[in-house]
């Protein structure tokens, strides 16, 4: 089945409910689960008429907005595949994203298209489709107003490609992920169950994947405010304004964009202002980053009549494990700040999940159902984090990354997350960080997540971030303001247990552009060397 049926499937139900409202103040606009279905329909028109065909790759460069959305179900009712990929990370790797995924068309805003000048592979697609004010040699997105809408959808086997996205690998060479109509279908199910998504409720989601799954559960989405690019950067009070002004009920975004809205909420407070804020929400879901227990508490403090849940997941897998905050008992804050990890609770139904000996950036070999026993790991044993299941990638365009990242056993394709943790006598998961940025030295295993966990219980430490030079253990902090005179005596003291031989003090610690939360440790590693002689 065609995903586009599923995304559709709320019009008759509710043709008169908003689907996506976007701006705020006077600037507000929505769309209707109705009107949405209508200009799609009518999107898949413009787009036929441009030249594009079923299984031809349309390239966005459309920010989160209702047009975006608009755009992605008029490619999916045609069968084309939504091509995306994140025009910041450079003109070098939008270069390469294009040689492998040979789009057929670009659609985009009127800046999106000034890139056309200085990227050769942009140049080189056939079809161009600009959705605001004008770009040379462009079809205009403003003429499906005039075309009468496609309402037939394109039929298309679980098999076939609806959404390619890319990645990196540990090399930087970007890898594309294909998510065919069956993944995205297996995909909805798992979130709409996880996630407990029940029609009529209003979403603030600034993770866009999670929009298509509020449109297919009758869920209305209010597109976040700010630049979802930096989350960790916004300004909060547009944002508070929506979920006050919309009456939002629930919300899913990295812990960095809810770090920033809190921060907005104490303002408002200090402030005198007596609106909502955060106070109003029934559902926080956060993840895509490590989220330390002193943000979960902060975050409860705030929504007191509401449940702050972790979600556990990556790119290839999402979503592989959750936690309800209010679960987590006494001795389990207790004992993440005394290094054993970072609790993200039980795996979901809809996942196999297993820990293997660590063997991260060696192939894995394929495997019958007795070797696999062989390589796994008992309760509380840590090891690498596995998973497999309907929406769990199977593989890469053309098989590049699969060599790292997937390995069968018997019939089944198994996907190593690159992170490490443990399950415990009561089946719920732990994380422990990357594979690749474990130490190992004299003094035994150090774990990323275990360190930085632990010391984030000391409310003067914004971040930190564990990395071995030289055959140091160092931490590198990142400091509140008004931080105490003996803050290394301090964390020498916390962290006994991690023998940490120095500590270096930065202004920033580096981190992932998409959730401005994940540490960076190849360029933390580059940052040390200037601190370290």
């Amino acid at each position: 089945m065609n995903i586009c049926h599923i995304l559709t499937s709320q019009t008759a139900k509710r043709p008169d409910q908003s689907a996506i409202i976007e701006g705020v103040d006077e600037n507000t606009r929505a769309v209707t689960f109705a009107q949405l279905a209508d200009r799609s329909a009518r999107a898949a028109t413009l787009l036929r008429m441009s030249g594009l065909s079923k299984g031809d790759r349309i390239l966005l460069f459309q920010p989160v907005s209702i047009e975006l959305y608009v755009a992605l179900l008029g490619i999916f009712r045609l069968g084309l595949v939504a091509t995306v990929l994140d025009p910041s990370a450079g003109f070098k790797h939008i270069e390469q994203c294009c040689k492998i995924a040979r789009p057929k068309a670009f659609l985009g805003p009127a800046r999106a298209h000034l890139l056309r000048f200085l990227i050769r592979g942009l140049r080189q697609i056939e079809h161009h489709i600009v959705t605001s004010v004008w770009a040379p040699f462009a079809i205009r997105w403003t003429k499906l107003e005039r075309l009468d809408p496609l309402n037939a959808i394109t039929p298309c086997p679980p098999s076939h490609d609806a959404l390619l996205t890319f990645t990196s690998g540990s090399t930087g060479t970007p890898k594309a992920a294909v998510r065919t109509h069956g993944f995205l279908r297996a995909q909805h199910d798992v979130l709409a169950a996880s996630i407990d998504l029940m029609p009529r409720e209003i979403d603030l989601p600034a993770l866009p994947i999670f929009v298509l799954a509020n449109l297919a559960s009758g869920v209305t989405s209010v597109i976040p405010k700010c630049d979802l690019r930096q989350p960790g950067f916004i300004e909060p009070e547009p944002v508070l304004q929506q979920i006050d002004r919309h009456q939002v009920t629930r919300t899913i975004g990295s812990p960095a964009l809810y770090d920033r809205l809190l921060e907005g909420a104490h303002a408002r407070k200090r402030n005198g202002t007596k609106d909502l804020g955060l106070a109003s929400l029934q559902k926080l879901y956060t993840g895509g980053a490590p989220v330390f227990p002193p943000l979960l508490q902060k975050l409860q403090a705030a929504m007191p009549k509401g449940d702050v849940i972790v979600v556990y997941g990556s790119t290839e897998a999402e979503p592989i494990s959750h936690l309800n905050w209010d679960a987590a008992s006494d001795h389990d804050r207790a004992s993440m700040y005394a290094g054993k990890g970072l609790l993200v609770g039980m795996p979901v139904n809809q996942i196999q999940l297993k820990i293997v000996s660590n063997q991260w950036g060696t192939p894995l070999p394929a495997m019958n159902t007795q070797e696999f026993a062989g390589v796994e790991l008992p309760s509380a044993h840590p090891g690498e984090i596995v998973v497999h299941g309907h929406h769990v990638l199977p593989g890469y365009l053309n098989g590049v990354g699969d060599e790292e990242t997937k390995f069968r056993v018997n019939d089944q394709i198994w996907h190593r997350t690159g992170d490490t943790g443990y399950l415990d006598p009561h089946g719920r998961l732990w994380l422990l960080g990357r594979a690749g940025a474990i130490i190992q030295d004299e003094h035994g295993v150090a774990y990323p997540f275990a360190v930085e966990c632990a010391a984030s219980q000391l409310h003067f430490i914004k971040r930190s971030a564990l990395a071995s030079l030289h055959g140091e253990r160092l931490l590198a902090i990142q400091l509140k303001s008004h931080a105490p005179a003996d803050v290394d005596q301090q964390i020498f003291t916390t962290l006994s247990w991690a023998h940490i031989d120095r500590i270096i003090r930065v202004r920033r610690i580096p981190v992932d552009r998409r959730h401005n939360a994940k540490i960076d440790y190849t360029s933390l590693k580059i940052k040390l060397k200037r601190h370290v002689s």
